[in-house]
């Protein structure tokens, strides 16, 4: 397993789908997962530090983590079969450690409320590039624009859907390179 952290999200516009896309740390290498609205808008909300009213669902399973005296130890990214990616969420409390099967998306959303390392197998990460038309075409590690200002992503501003779709669209398929599971 090779430890991962959330490089980008997206929104891939030839199958309209969002994007999140993880790199190895310290590395080159690239894990593309496609992944739902949902699950990519509590990732940017988390990301730029947007505070909702009510906890989202993986707010509520960070809550629950804790609440029970337990650590998200880490969570893994182990396989895909028939473009389905698998992970789990490993669980300590005590001395016992549970894996709990989980998606990715959900598995990453939690990982970055709990601060918990992401590992991804290394039989899943693609050199940026591979297959890709342009090469020349690498995406910057600076986060878009959310159509947030400084004071309102610190604040208990709401991301709309509007403002995460906008994000998300100004993204090119090209930044990611192609990958078939």
């Amino acid at each position: 397993m090779i430890e991962v952290t959330v490089s980008r999200l997206g929104l891939d516009s030839s199958t309209n789908s969002y994007v999140v896309v993880l790199q190895e740390r310290d590395g080159t290498r690239l894990l593309p997962i496609w992944i739902g609205q949902p699950e990519a808008e509590s990732i940017v909300m988390h990301m730029h530090n947007v505070k909702r009213s009510r906890p989202l669902t993986h707010d509520l399973v960070r809550s629950l983590i804790v609440g029970m005296g337990a650590q998200l130890r880490r969570v893994q990214i182990t396989r895909v079969e028939k473009s389905t990616y698998y992970a789990e969420l490993h669980v300590q409390r005590g001395t016992e450690l549970v894996q709990i099967d989980a998606r990715p998306s959900d598995s990453i959303a939690v990982a970055l409320r709990l601060s918990a390392p992401i590992y991804a197998a290394e039989s899943l990460l693609v050199e940026p590039g591979d297959d890709a038309e342009d090469s020349e075409e690498d995406s910057s590690s600076e986060e878009p624009d959310l159509g947030l200002s400084d004071t309102e992503s610190r604040d208990d501003a709401e991301l709309s859907a509007e403002q995460l779709k906008a994000y998300l669209e100004n993204l090119r398929p090209e930044d990611f390179g192609k990958f078939n599971p």
